[in-house]
């Protein structure tokens, strides 16, 4: 790969999601840890990130482990008064952007605020 895979992770760290949505491919696919049919394309992914960045509240990476192609983030991070913790998992493509970024939240609790917090988000923007 030529280009850098830390591009998603320090735009998402600098808060700057409009960075982090730049880093997608056109064809980016995002599997969510409530819905089980993933999210196909930038626009509807940009959509998301855009939700996550107003619901998640003091979001921090913890660690990051990178293989190859992919890349493992585990992140801790708030949702009102319910901590959670969770793993975003990305797969880039040969020129470098996110090809597939997979989340997963624990716990249970905690899960279900951020479901609730991004409904609310999604038909607030129109998108539920």
């Amino acid at each position: 790969m030529d280009t850098d895979t830390g591009a998603f992770r320090r735009a998402v760290e600098a808060h700057d999601f409009e960075a982090a949505i730049e880093t997608l491919a056109p064809d980016v696919v995002f599997r969510s840890p409530v819905v089980y049919k993933p999210y196909d394309g930038r626009d509807v992914v940009a959509m998301i990130l855009r939700a996550v960045s107003e619901v998640f509240e003091d979001f921090r990476y913890t660690s990051d482990v990178e293989q190859g192609d992919r890349r493992a983030m585990q992140f801790e991070a708030r949702i009102g008064d319910r901590d959670v913790e969770g793993v975003d998992l990305l797969r880039f493509n040969d020129d470098g952007s996110v090809a597939e970024l997979t989340v997963m939240v624990r716990p249970m609790s905690g899960m279900q605020a951020l479901a609730e917090a991004m409904r609310a988000k999604l038909e607030a923007a129109g998108a539920a």
